[in-house]
């Protein structure tokens, strides 16, 4: 029987980590148990938060904007997957305690990795034109990213495969009651 409680997973890390990678690939585990929405950040600054610039006031309206769409969809037993950078410690931690205030699960990954991997993986070429100072504001170059203190879930995508971020992910939402068993056979 499927667990029918919504929750909120927070991925944040630097542009190219790998959190729209991870949401993706974990959605449809998920909907096996949940109806599952991904809000990617860069999808949501397109439609939801266009107004917005990249002042640290303008980044924080758009977590807050985020967050409030994500405990919109987890009252109703969605699991809202967020895939923003939020380079703001202050404003996931606001997230965080407003979903608390609201019962709802939230949980904060991590995807990290080194900037030469993060720089080799952009085929937009960004980090280099922030590196080179063309383009301001860019998170992690030349605007902060604070990392989370104490994320639920830390992944490494420079060091682990995509399907390995993703079982450490699935056994922390089966620890925590938000996903049944697994529904995959074993072999023996």
């Amino acid at each position: 029987m499927p667990v029918r409680q919504g929750a909120i997973l927070w991925f944040t890390g630097l542009s190219g980590s790998g959190k729209s990678s991870l949401s993706q690939a974990l959605a449809p585990i998920i909907a096996q148990h949940h109806p599952v929405e991904i809000l990617d950040g860069d999808q949501m600054r397109k439609a939801l938060c266009r107004d917005l610039g990249f002042t640290r006031e303008d980044r924080d309206e758009n977590v807050h904007r985020l967050g409030f769409v994500a405990r919109l969809l987890a009252r109703h037993g969605i699991v809202a997957l967020v895939a923003a950078i939020s380079p703001y410690r202050s404003a996931r931690d606001e997230v965080r305690a407003r979903a608390a205030a609201e019962g709802i699960p939230y949980i904060e990954i991590h995807t990290d990795a080194t900037l030469e991997a993060l720089v080799s993986r952009d085929v937009k070429g960004l980090y280099r034109r922030a590196i080179a100072g063309e383009i301001p504001n860019f998170t992690g170059i030349t605007d902060p990213y604070e990392r989370p203190d104490t994320p639920e879930i830390a992944v490494r995508t420079d060091q682990e495969t995509l399907s390995e971020s993703v079982a450490r992910v699935v056994v922390e939402l089966r620890a925590r009651e938000l996903l049944g068993p697994s529904t995959e056979r074993v072999s023996r």
